[in-house]
């Protein structure tokens, strides 16, 4: 494909980007995520303060993570700095980068197992990015909700490999519940028994197992509650605990209770 007809990254976008070629005045980079796209890193950019020496903070074939500074498509170059990308930032996108690679990886094992074609696989690839928002997500979703490819459309036997691959090599992402709870209880001692209630939902966290429960004020009679947890079933068995003691305490002092899952 000629250069001009491929994609251009956007201004402030992050990139991970491999080290061609190290000069004294910058450095040439692939842009790993844009087939044939070249950028260059002003000497400027490397690093904060005065670079005395560049091949001290960077070098040939090292992985770096940049921000995109200015794209010139007449010149069909790409301005880039890696001193503007924070270390969070950068940790992050390099693992959504890593993440991309093996779940890549793992696709082409589904394609082995069901005897894709790489049109096949490039066609697979294309629609679980476009409503999973990544193919990692993709697999994430599955390891979650195993009838998540079935309810999104996905068909054929090809999933049941992919579920079993996501199942054997992803870990599962925290799962949140969130909900409203409305709440109210007459007389003057309504605010304590509803604090009361709240609190007692908070203690259903466990630090053990990783469950974080957090309730949140929205104005009289709505209140917020979180329910976060490494997989569904405690997450699913938290959310339960909490509808339960916070019905039970208003129901107790006369109150009523209405809860909305999102």
């Amino acid at each position: 494909m000629a250069a001009d007809q491929m994609d251009w990254p956007e201004e402030g976008e992050l990139l991970v980007c491999s080290v061609k070629n190290v000069r004294q005045n910058g450095a040439y980079v692939k842009i790993d995520a844009y087939d044939g796209r070249e950028g260059f890193i002003f000497i400027g950019e490397i690093a904060s303060g005065w670079v005395k020496n560049i091949r001290n903070h960077i070098r040939s074939g090292q992985r770096v993570v940049a921000k995109v500074m200015r794209v010139r498509k007449d010149k069909h170059s790409v301005d880039l700095s890696i001193k503007a990308v924070s270390d969070e930032r950068r940790r992050d996108t390099l693992q959504s980068w890593k993440n991309e690679q093996r779940a890549g990886q793992l696709l082409r094992l589904v394609g082995e197992r069901s005897e894709w074609d790489a049109a096949k696989r490039s066609e697979m690839e294309e629609e679980l990015v476009e409503y999973y928002g990544s193919l990692y997500g993709a697999f994430e979703e599955s390891v979650v909700n195993s009838t998540s490819l079935a309810e999104s459309g996905f068909s054929g036997e090809w999933t049941t490999a992919f579920i079993e691959l996501a199942c054997e090599n992803i870990s599962p992402p925290y799962v949140t519940i969130r909900g409203q709870i409305d709440i109210q209880v007459l007389g003057e001692a309504g605010i304590g028994v509803i604090r009361e209630a709240l609190s007692l939902a908070e203690e259903c966290s466990n630090e053990e197992n990783e469950v974080e429960v957090c309730c949140y004020y929205d104005g009289a009679p709505h209140y917020r509650v979180e329910v976060k947890a490494p997989d569904y079933k405690l997450c699913e068995t938290a959310w339960n605990d909490v509808n339960s003691i916070v019905e039970s305490t208003i129901t107790a002092a006369n109150g009523s209770v209405s809860t909305e899952r999102e």
